[in-house]
């Protein structure tokens, strides 16, 4: 697979690694329901056959379960070691609601909980999850702490996740940012006029996340799914997942499959070649469930959809809208 410097890193990610956050399985505020463990591993080892070098997952996916499921597929794994990304900052309180919290001693207490979970020394790239209320100094103090734990070989390299323009600039005030995490995809497009020209010219390595919409672009979505998704997953009553937005939604995957048909390609391959064909985008995070889904997403790096193709899938996102 074709590979590309992240940031003012040492690393050379493929342009789709393997997202670990439905695999936390139930039992938190953002699950996506139930999940089998060994269907996890099966699909992780799936991604890194088909030549994927990084997993990003997050302790509070699950609460810590994504994590520990990770570090088993690892162990278990006789190729070449992956990249392994994780995320701070994100806890539950004792009513299971999860808070951010970006003090020292907690990040300090994540980090020592993830590299046990994860079986690993050192991490390749710590995140911070989500930024705190825009007038908190707790991104500087959450920020300096992920510089110290650099320094101190705990982590390779430091990022960020859905962090603005102006807290990308304080924290560069601070210590260089690897790279940004944020949303992306052909239903949820925000970035696009300020923070990837922003990265691009500051050099700052972007992963996006949920490229296919969190499921919603993959083809396999029908109102009758959306409809019977059940009372744990997050996506349940969400406005993508219902009307108005439901219907066109699956009008722009319609549009896609003829797209897909034509590279003999899955409509989710699609939705990801298209986040990717953006220069600012380093790479993108996908999601499996299982082996079978891997195998039908993982190479999305290789599609190369043609101008005339990126424009007819923007014209109808744009006319419909």
């Amino acid at each position: 697979m074709q590979v590309r410097k992240l940031g003012n890193s040492d690393l050379h990610i493929t342009r789709v690694g393997y997202g670990a956050w439905a695999i936390g399985g139930s039992g938190w505020q953002f699950a996506w329901g139930s999940q089998d463990d060994n269907e996890s591993i099966a699909a992780i080892h799936r991604a890194l056959e088909l030549g994927v070098n990084w997993i990003d997952t997050a302790a509070v996916y699950g609460l810590g379960h994504s994590e520990e499921v990770v570090g088993r597929a690892l162990k278990d794994w006789r190729g070449s070691r992956p990249y392994v990304f994780t995320k701070c900052g994100r806890r539950a309180d004792a009513k299971g609601e999860v808070q951010n919290v970006l003090s020292a001693d907690s990040i300090r207490g994540e980090i020592e909980d993830s590299l046990r979970r994860l079986a690993v020394d050192v991490i390749d790239l710590y995140q911070i999850h989500w930024p705190p209320d825009p007038d908190s100094a707790a991104l500087e103090e959450g920020w300096s702490t992920l510089a110290e734990l650099k320094r101190e070989g705990k982590v390779r390299w430091i990022a960020v996740s859905n962090f603005n323009v102006q807290q990308l600039r304080r924290g560069q005030a601070i210590a260089p940012v690897t790279s940004l995490q944020p949303r992306y995809s052909l239903v949820h497009r925000e970035i696009e006029d300020e923070i990837l020209p922003y990265c691009m010219s500051e050099g700052i390595g972007v992963i996006v996340y949920s490229p296919m919409a969190s499921g919603l672009l993959t083809g396999a979505m029908t109102r009758e799914r959306a409809a019977s998704l059940p009372k744990d997953d997050w996506r349940r009553g969400h406005p993508d997942f219902t009307e108005p937005n439901l219907s066109h939604n699956l009008a722009l995957v319609g549009r896609m499959r003829e797209i897909a048909n034509r590279h003999n390609r899955s409509v989710g391959e699609v939705a990801i070649g298209w986040t990717l064909r953006n220069p600012a985008v380093t790479g993108a995070i996908v999601g499996a469930r299982n082996a079978r889904q891997a195998e039908g997403v993982m190479r999305a790096g290789e599609l190369h959809l043609t101008e005339d193709e990126v424009n007819e899938i923007k014209g109808f996102v744009e006319t419909t809208a």
